[in-house]
């Protein structure tokens, strides 16, 4: 049977990674230098997903003026405290590799397409899935993030991926808008940050509960 799908891009964070407690450890490190109080996991579900900077806007206390001075030294010292960081506790989601590794044997083309800093997306990506993605692309600056669709537009062409051929992956309204602005087709995955409700509001195309669901699918089994 021929695949349904030529194409998959993969959001990260919450979907090929359950990034979480590193992303919530370095956030609650930069809380604690600047005297602001943590926050819990349960939180950083839904802070996530937009990127660094729009992650620690979101975690300055109401009456700190949000000013570009510190924007910007926050951003230093997420990204400093993250990157050495960014492996204590991050796994990959079972059942995931063996998806990833399935459909690379099916011929698919696997890219990765984050709102996390690019330097800190490649090798993460690499660190849990070595050699199994044929491209990963994460935010660059000066350039929109997701759902903005500037860099999912230049990842397909990079790709030579068609609309109809390539199916957006993610675990959040912002991966489904990101797929609904470049004209894609979404799956919403259970597994990750989210809530069903989230995906299914924002208009998910299709929802998978478990990593085999999602490879039928993208297989046309």
């Amino acid at each position: 049977m021929s695949n349904m799908y030529k194409y998959v891009i993969f959001d990260l964070d919450g979907t090929i990674l359950n990034t979480l407690e590193d992303l919530a450890a370095a956030t609650n490190w930069v809380c604690a230098r600047h005297g602001w109080p943590a926050h819990t996991l349960e939180e950083y579900k839904r802070f996530v997903g937009n990127g660094a900077p729009k992650l620690l806007e979101r975690v300055v206390p109401e009456g700190v003026p949000v000013t570009d001075a510190l924007r910007r030294v926050t951003l230093e010292e997420f990204t400093q405290r993250y990157n050495a960081h960014k492996e204590d506790k991050t796994t990959a989601y079972p059942g995931v590799p063996e998806l990833v590794r399935r459909l690379r044997e099916a011929g698919v083309t696997l890219a990765v397409l984050s709102n996390k800093p690019h330097e800190a997306a490649w090798p993460v990506v690499e660190r849990y899935y070595p050699g199994l993605f044929h491209r990963v692309q994460g935010a660059l600056p000066d350039v929109p993030v997701k759902p903005d669709p500037t860099l999912l537009r230049r990842l397909m062409e990079d790709l030579g991926a068609s609309q109809e051929d390539t199916l957006f992956v993610g675990d959040s309204n912002v991966d489904i808008r990101t797929a609904k602005n470049g004209g894609l087709i979404s799956c919403g995955v259970l597994w990750g940050f989210r809530t069903r409700a989230e995906l299914e509001a924002e208009g998910a195309d299709h929802l998978a509960a478990a990593p085999e669901e999602l490879g039928d699918l993208i297989l046309g089994q």
